[in-house]
């Protein structure tokens, strides 16, 4: 069985919405703007990176990084070279850009099940707050590696479910505080 890994920026209150600067939100960009920059608390990135075998995305964080990622080959070299595989009811199978490495578009929670259920090493999702809601909710998410920053966004996309699921019960795994107040917290989903 493989691991579903849930990486994120998270503000303190539980939002992950724009953290890089996307248009529309009122706080877009705060991962920017709310700490000084301190490299040591990016490590994280650089190791889910030579750790993982495979990128999962929903649909819109698919269409946000697709047209970006593939020319930052110095920021994301395995990430650009790994299968990609997008839960999407909407993307038709000729819409994937043919610059990004292989791409298979999954239709349902229970395409991801029997993806998570084959053999593969871990298998990372970025960004897709409504994905990672709706794994938590399947139970399917096995990891979250989390760099929580010391800023209150008040609204915007969150995290984690506030929909009606079991308790999931979580065991730190790894965690660091860093100089600019980030703190990285890695926990398993105890099942």
């Amino acid at each position: 069985m493989r691991t579903l890994i849930a990486t994120a920026f998270v503000s303190l209150d539980g939002v992950v919405e724009a953290p890089g600067g996307e248009p529309e939100y009122r706080n877009s960009g705060w991962t920017m703007n709310s700490v000084e920059f301190d490299p040591a608390a990016y490590e994280l990135k650089g190791t889910e990176q030579a750790e993982a075998s495979a990128m999962l995305l929903g649909r819109i964080s698919y269409q946000a990084f697709s047209p970006i990622w593939p020319s930052m080959t110095e920021e994301f070299p395995h990430y650009n070279a790994m299968p990609k595989y997008v839960l999407s009811t909407t993307l038709a199978e000729k819409d994937p850009v043919d610059n990004w490495g292989e791409t298979t578009i999954l239709r349902s929670i229970s395409d991801v099940a029997r993806l998570r259920a084959g053999e593969g090493g871990p298998i990372s999702i970025h960004g897709s707050a409504t994905l990672v809601r709706s794994l938590q909710e399947h139970q399917l998410i096995d990891r979250y590696n989390l760099l929580v920053f010391p800023v209150l966004l008040g609204a915007g996309k969150r995290l984690f479910s506030q929909e009606s699921m079991d308790a999931q019960k979580l065991k730190l795994v790894d965690s660091q505080t860093y100089s600019n107040g980030i703190q990285k917290n890695v926990f398993d989903v105890v099942r």
